[in-house]
């Protein structure tokens, strides 16, 4: 076993104190030294790039790795061996954060895998009803291609698995781009493949810096090698990235920005509602697009709410590094992050809004997690996404004004309600317009379920049985001049 080192500090907050200088000491994580890797893996073997891009700890700014910049020309290399590998691979039968979180984001990686491989037995085509007596009309299914996976930070692991999990079970070969701050998961995953026996070019990973992002990404999108892109980030980004793959007519599934409402309406259970919103708004510090963004709280309810969340917050909330077994709440993933969460509350507090809770920053990118009342629709934090641990409440009066609010965004990925009142829950969840719901419950991804959105929040689902689709094309193959 090898020993992966980072300089630290020692400190955690109970509550919101100001977050004292992080003392020298030396966090230490074991795990096999054949896991930490930091070239790119092309075609079944370790490759060096030119140069090198250095991978941080957010919570101290210490370096944890230097990683192999790939550019274009690997992206390119990698782009072919799974051409090459896919020839092969398509027709092989189908066989059978803090750090509690992060360990916890390994079985939900695995979960992928698991039912993927599983739904890999169940890609069924259809025989078809033809209307001559002297035919036969086949519906296949059958893989796409190679293709292009462009995964996030803020789930290193589970990002990669339910896509490739997918696309391998789908008979396609992989090219993944992690994102540049946290590329060692993606090559981990890679040494994982090889134990497992996954043939050179069936998983390749192209590791880059922020600078050689854009070309990389474009090879990614343009090559016409690649048939499909599947990418999980900004809504932003994937505009651009929509563009690149329309040069080419390319498959496209986009899993991108949220801004999610939670609504507790004056029927909802007080204490479900505040667990689910602990849930739903402080996992990973708030660093996940179905994190709540607006909570919507019913007036006969409101006070009720406001007064046993912050108790919440007060008891349940840790903030320090992400090795210290009792954190809960580690570092933004980088200073503009905790920029970003810090306008919003100036924003809102310029504008009338009261700090119940938190509202400053701390030292590099950790934030206090905050909790604002009277907040109104107007506000920033009302407008855009967070990605942070920030809960601005407004106060509504009735189902009608919290849909109208809820809806008034351009983006549906996730949205949230708490209610005991039947027809009323019924009535909700079928008119909030986003792609998942989640009815007294804060958190519901699941490799069971169909996960994406509506709107400017992507295309395409994931997980599910429906996960697979979107690695697959059906072909219809029509037999005739039989004598039947």
């Amino acid at each position: 076993m090898g020993s992966f080192c980072v300089a630290s500090g020692r400190g955690f907050l109970r509550q919101f104190p100001v977050l004292s200088s992080m003392q020298s000491r030396s966090y230490s994580l074991q795990l096999s030294g054949d896991l930490l890797r930091t070239q790119g893996f092309i075609s079944g073997r370790w490759v060096s790039a030119p140069s090198t891009f250095p991978v941080l700890d957010p919570a101290t700014g210490a370096e944890l790795a230097r990683v192999s910049d790939c550019g274009p020309r690997e992206a390119q290399d990698a782009v072919r061996a799974a051409h090459s590998a896919f020839q092969s691979w398509r027709s092989q039968t189908a066989k059978g954060k803090p750090m509690k979180e992060s360990v916890g984001e390994i079985a939900y990686s695995a979960s992928f895998l698991e039912w993927f491989s599983e739904e890999a037995r169940r890609i069924y085509g259809d025989i078809v009803p033809a209307p001559a007596k002297d035919r036969k009309m086949l519906l296949l299914k059958q893989p796409v291609g190679v293709a292009s996976v462009i995964t996030p930070w803020n789930f290193p692991s589970a990002m990669i698995t339910r896509k490739v999990g997918a696309a391998l079970a789908a008979g396609c070969t992989v090219v993944v781009k992690p994102a540049e701050d946290t590329p060692l998961s993606a090559l981990a995953l890679a040494e994982l493949a090889v134990q497992a026996g996954i043939p050179p070019g069936v998983f390749n990973v192209v590791p880059c810096s922020r600078e050689k992002t854009p070309a990389v990404g474009e090879v990614l999108c343009t090559d016409p090698l690649v048939a499909k892109v599947s990418f999980t980030g900004s809504t932003a980004t994937g505009k651009l990235l929509l563009k690149h793959a329309a040069g080419t007519v390319k498959k496209v599934s986009m899993e991108l920005g949220g801004h999610a409402p939670f609504i507790v309406f004056d029927s909802a259970d007080v204490d479900k509602a505040v667990a689910g919103a602990m849930g739903s708004k402080f996992r990973n510090s708030g660093q996940t697009c179905v994190c709540s963004n607006r909570f919507l709280v019913q007036s006969g309810i409101h006070d009720a709410f406001l007064e046993k969340l912050g108790k919440t917050m007060d008891a349940e909330l840790r903030t320090g590094h992400g090795f210290e077994p009792t954190t809960t709440q580690g570092p933004l993933i980088n200073v503009r992050a905790a920029e970003k969460v810090e306008r919003q509350i100036a924003d809102a507090v310029s504008q009338g809004a009261m700090v119940l809770k938190g509202g400053k920053r701390l030292e590099g990118s950790f934030m206090q997690p905050t909790l604002l009342s009277n907040v109104s629709t107007n506000m920033q934090c009302m407008q855009e996404e967070t990605f942070g641990p920030l809960i601005p409440v407004v106060k509504f009066n009735t189902e009608e004004e919290a849909l109208a609010i809820a809806n008034a965004s351009p983006v549906g990925l996730a949205g949230y309600f708490f209610s005991q009142d039947l027809s009323q829950i019924w009535r909700v969840a079928e008119q909030l317009e986003v792609g998942m719901v989640g009815v007294n419950e804060g958190l519901i991804s699941a490799a069971e379920a169909a996960f994406g959105g509506i709107k400017q929040s992507g295309l395409g689902r994931e997980g599910s049985k429906y996960g697979i689709d979107e690695y697959l094309e059906v072909k219809y193959v029509c037999i005739g001049g039989l004598s039947l």
